[in-house]
């Protein structure tokens, strides 16, 4: 992230400035202020406000680079971490190729959300991202990736289908699927023909859940 867009945020921040600097959705920045994570308060006319302070702090702990691009320190810390990984049994152990994971999402705000997880919690993968299922079906095809995150909702082919049909082909046996998805428990009464079985992130929970499944399957990776 560039200092000079971070430094451009006021001192007390809407949710949308902070939301915008950060590359999220809005609802995604007030989860965060929920659990605690960015410093805010209302105003006497009921409007959110977020210390930047706050933001940068959250930035740091993340070791998110606010100078535009990565610090010597930081680049040398991955090969360290991949020397880790390995001694620990991880996920570059003995593998010939980076890990890929495909995100199959139409959404930008939640595309840079995973993009940031991945960023800062699996350096060792490559991620790649589709906007439809019918571009999604196809560079599933051609990327054979280690995992596969679906939202449901899509432009083209919808989700179901095109996790059903992911299903049912043998070429896609390999890669494990996660769904992700604003829809509730009801909501996704209708698409249980092609859920069953699968992991299912609630995109309210998306920044707690989706780290942790992506560690199990990635780890599993030889």
């Amino acid at each position: 992230m560039n200092e000079d867009l971070l430094m451009s945020l006021p001192v007390d921040c809407s949710t949308r400035d902070v939301a915008q600097v950060l590359g999220m959705a809005v609802r995604s920045v007030q989860l965060m202020v929920d659990r605690g994570e960015l410093e805010a308060w209302k105003t006497p006319g009921g409007h959110r406000r977020i210390a930047r302070a706050s933001v940068e702090r959250w930035l740091k702990q993340r070791n998110e680079p606010v100078a535009g691009a990565a610090s010597a320190e930081s680049a040398a810390a991955v090969p360290a971490d991949r020397a880790a990984a390995t001694k620990a049994g991880g996920v570059v152990r003995g593998h010939s190729r980076r890990p890929r994971v495909l995100l199959i999402e139409d959404s930008a705000h939640f595309q840079n959300l995973v993009r940031l997880l991945v960023a800062h919690g699996f350096p060792q993968a490559d991620l790649h991202v589709a906007e439809d299922g019918i571009v999604g079906l196809a560079m599933a095809g051609e990327l054979q990736p280690d995992v596969l995150i679906v939202d449901i909702l899509l432009p083209g082919i919808d989700g179901a289908t095109l996790i059903a049909r992911l299903r049912s082909h043998p070429q896609f046996q390999r890669s494990r699927l996660i769904v992700v998805t604003s829809l509730d428990d009801a909501q996704r009464a209708p698409y249980a023909f092609a859920l069953e079985g699968l992991p299912v992130v609630h995109k309210p929970h998306l920044v707690q859940e989706l780290p942790v499944l992506l560690a199990r399957y990635l780890s599993a990776v030889d």
